[in-house]
């Protein structure tokens, strides 16, 4: 009992550190309790959560409050990604952001269509000077909304240093009613290399958890020899909210000394993507589970880990007797701890991992270059973590590239040859990437084409291939029609759709001048608002050209009457 006292109060001393940042200086941006759907640091696709995913009570348009005083530095309009979103600059050195909005406020929705008009764009970019667009704490800035790549109506909201590195707005005082601990679902051990095994194997173990009474979890004893690792699959859930976030902060010790901790505090975008050197990639690519690796490997440069001995690497000698704890805990210090006795015993029959091998062998440090017949692939130095056989095949036009269960750090280029296609054929042609339990479907991967060659350049290994896209794009209108009067619309709808290669761009006018139709590339809708009055004539002639990836375009043209 003195003994877990101690451990708990080593722990509350390495997380109640002094918090510099100014818990007052900002407000919440939105009037309804703070609720989550997201939290800072969570793991998601190739990048931590940079910021808090606020729910918007299921519908759009709520009111967003700029957090404090400062001016609008920079304003980005996208299809994916953030969608519609600000930035606010504030006299202490930190931005806001605030994304997957519906609109603007009057003044800074009539700077953007400005701007929107002269460039003929629905997408754009730009950074007002410091004396255009300045806000106090409070203005109204914007409506909640769920354009870009949001999966449901909700305020995404960013705090960002002077370095633009994303910390969590909680650290600043905004608060979320959390007093539930972190729920564990799963742990793991690994065995490092040849040498070392857990429960007589050398490969990756998951161990049975068993919850004890006072919520904490234990796991069968479990034998160990040499250099072995942990990882633990654990999430978060606040009190108001059933869904499962990511935690805070998840610390181990071995035999009383700290060994390993990671806090998702604060991180810097150039570092996201090595969330896949965190986690154990391969696991999370075929069971879609994430488990968090306690041990740091080779050629991981995350900054949010702390306190580490021998990079959370344990050793475990023959005949002894040790004690392993993880403790996970969310923002508001909820925690969960696990306990692991280990007991070491050198083994002499060990089942042994299966190894893969092949006539390609990739280099991580290096230059490698892949050719087979009209394919070539160029892997950059560094593009990988670790060295690995790699599975290149080719057939025909197919390129089997290993498969994407090995993370990738930086981009890689995949090149065809098209000197045997015909004319005709070879401008209809683009790289695809095939998915599904077949390879059933494609991906369209943007394709560049210089002379001959067609050249992709991408991070994600599996199989490519040459697919044709002889169809052009699709437009069904929704309200409008030849001779339709459409007085009582404000909007006007039209629906567009790819098969193949995807939508590249669009362009529509009215009585032959440019019109701004913003596109939701989830529900395919293009629209235009009257409101904009770029034509105030009676008669109108209405033209929308659709094209996708690879040059086809469908032009789509209707009269219609409006008062």
């Amino acid at each position: 009992m003195q003994k877990l006292l101690s451990l708990v109060i080593l722990f509350s001393v390495y997380c109640h550190a002094q918090n510099p940042y100014p818990e007052d200086y900002f407000r919440n941006p939105l009037d309804v309790t703070l609720v989550l759907s997201g939290t800072f640091g969570e793991l998601r696709s190739n990048h931590f959560h940079s910021g808090l995913d606020i729910k918007t009570q299921r519908r759009e348009g709520l009111k967003v409050y700029a957090a404090a005083e400062g001016y609008i530095s920079r304003i980005k309009i996208s299809h994916y990604g953030y969608g519609k979103a600000l930035y606010i600059t504030h006299p202490n050195g930190y931005t806001t952001v605030y994304a997957h909005l519906q609109k603007f406020s009057p003044t800074i929705e009539a700077y953007v269509k400005k701007l929107q008009y002269e460039k003929e764009s629905f997408e754009i970019e730009v950074f007002p000077n410091s004396d255009e667009l300045i806000l106090t704490k409070g203005d109204v800035i914007a409506y909640s909304g769920n354009t870009g790549g949001s999966g449901g109506p909700h305020l995404h909201f960013e705090i960002r240093d002077n370095e633009e590195r994303p910390i969590n707005p909680m650290l600043f005082g905004l608060d979320i009613k959390d007093t539930t601990a972190p729920d564990i679902k799963n742990v793991y051990a690994y065995p490092i290399n040849e040498d070392s095994h857990v429960n007589n194997s050398n490969e990756r173990q998951k161990l049975r958890l068993i919850r004890l009474d006072n919520g904490d979890y234990t796991v069968e004893n479990l034998k160990a020899f040499g250099k072995i690792g942990f990882g633990v699959e654990a999430n978060d859930r606040q009190d108001l909210a059933s869904n499962n976030n990511g935690v805070s902060n998840i610390q181990a010790l071995f035999n009383g000394n700290m060994k390993f901790e990671i806090d998702f505090k604060r991180f810097s975008f150039d570092e996201t993507r090595h969330l896949n050197r965190l986690i154990d990639y391969e696991h999370y690519k075929t069971k879609k589970k994430r488990i968090q690796k306690l041990f740091v490997e080779p050629n991981n440069p995350l900054s949010m880990y702390k306190n580490l001995d021998n990079d959370g690497y344990l050793t475990i000698n023959d005949s002894t007797a040790s004690v392993y704890k993880i403790c996970v805990k969310d923002f508001k210090n909820n925690n969960s701890w696990i306990t692991i006795n280990i007991e070491g015993n050198k083994s002499q029959d060990i089942e042994q991992k299966d190894k893969f091998s092949s006539d390609f062998f990739i280099y991580a440090n290096k230059t490698n270059e892949l050719v087979d017949k009209t394919i070539e692939v160029h892997f950059p130095q560094n593009t990988f973590y670790d060295d690995f056989f790699i599975d290149f095949r080719v057939q025909n036009d197919t390129l089997t590239l290993h498969d994407d269960t090995v993370p990738v750090k930086n981009n890689f280029s995949i090149s065809y040859d098209i000197s045997n296609y015909g004319p005709e054929d070879s401008d209809k042609l683009f790289i695809a990437r095939l998915v599904g339990y077949r390879k059933q479907y494609t991906i369209y991967s943007p394709t560049y084409r210089k002379d001959n060659i067609l050249t992709t350049s991408t991070k994600t290994l599996g199989t490519y291939a040459l697919v044709s896209d002889n169809i052009a794009p699709t437009i069904k209108p929704i309200n409008v029609s030849e001779g339709k009067w459409i007085s009582n619309y404000r909007y006007l709808k039209i629906q567009i759709d790819d098969k193949e290669s995807g939508i590249s761009n669009y362009r529509a006018t009215i009585n032959g001048k440019w019109i701004l139709m913003e596109y939701d590339y989830k529900t395919k809708l293009l629209q235009y608002d009257f409101n904009d009055k770029v034509s105030t004539e009676t008669k109108n002639n209405f033209k929308l050209i659709v094209t996708d990836n690879v040059g086809n375009s469908t032009t789509f043209e209707t009269m219609f009457y409006r008062k």
